[in-house]
């Protein structure tokens, strides 16, 4: 959850520009492009709404984790993505707003579930592969009407799942991959095959497939935290995003001492609606540490 969100804070200020604005600007957690050195997006701010209602809830109550969604949404978040702005504001019930939605635009394979997955990713981690997948595509949905992204935010958790448990995520992906829902299976397997990479990509990184091959990618061609998440980011496009996800895998595959301490220096995540609530990088350690105790078994 650390890795996460030191990713979506130091891919935050290139968002949107071209490939290799990190190496050739060499700046990191100083802020730019409407964000304060170390400030997490959305990204982290929905992640650690969701870990927030799994333990106050103790467990994954759907309708609550959509009411923190809506309460944060209101309170005028710097970013938020347009298909999820729309859902958690357009006065629908928790389990219709994302099913009506989709029917009517028929577009909802972004990377927005994706990138809050985090914390939700550590809850469910003990609880194996069949539950943890399963919990994903559940907490996606309330805002992606496309199984698509519930399918990707289920491979996510898996890897997440496989990489605390002490073994190689990129070793399982076969396995995660037949269990996968059949109708995406062949397209997740195209974006998180060993010979995959961005430049293959046919749909901009915003797109959940792309995203989360991309955040593979960086994990598999690289040999630290560091490296993998600055790869991410000198992609370009949604650099915050997938260097969240790519955070997320190499923070669950190298832990929290890998995380460079001059990025965590920095790293805060304002809450929205939530008054003038901030968590810090001991915050999140100490949130994840709770998901990882309270999560079911």
């Amino acid at each position: 959850m650390l890795g996460s969100a030191a990713g979506d804070a130091l891919g935050a200020p290139y968002e949107f520009g071209p490939a290799g604005q990190l190496s050739a600007r060499g700046e990191e957690m100083r802020g730019g492009g409407g964000w304060d050195p170390g400030e997490a997006t959305d990204d982290t701010q929905m992640a650690v709404l969701v870990a927030e209602s799994l333990l106050a809830r103790g467990g994954l109550e759907l309708p609550d984790v959509f009411g923190r969604f809506q309460r944060w949404a209101a309170g005028q978040p710097k970013d938020i993505g347009l298909q999820t702005e729309a859902v958690l504001t357009g006065g629908q019930p928790w389990d219709l707003a994302a099913a009506l939605h989709f029917q009517i635009n028929a577009r909802a394979a972004g990377n927005g579930s994706l990138m809050r997955a985090s914390g939700s990713a550590v809850y469910f981690s003990a609880a194996g592969r069949r539950a943890t997948m399963d919990a994903a595509r559940r907490i996606a949905a309330l805002t992606h009407g496309d199984r698509a992204a519930w399918e990707g935010t289920a491979i996510l958790h898996e890897l997440v799942r496989v990489a605390l448990d002490g073994a190689d995520p990129l070793a399982t992906l076969p396995a995660t991959l037949d269990a996968v829902h059949p109708d995406h299976r062949r397209r997740y397997g195209l974006v998180l095959a060993p010979d995959w990479h961005p430049g293959l990509a046919t749909e901009f990184n915003g797109a959940v497939w792309p995203c989360l091959g991309s955040a593979v990618w960086a994990l598999r061609t690289t040999s630290g935290f560091a490296e993998a998440v600055r790869a991410a980011v000198d992609l370009g496009g949604d650099t915050d995003t997938v260097a969240a996800v790519t955070g997320a895998l190499a923070g669950a595959r190298y832990g929290q001492g890998a995380v460079p301490a001059h990025w965590t220096e920095r790293l805060h995540v304002p809450l929205p609606g939530f008054g003038e609530r901030v968590l810090y990088a001991d915050d999140l350690r100490a949130l994840a540490q709770r998901l990882l105790e309270a999560g079911p078994r």
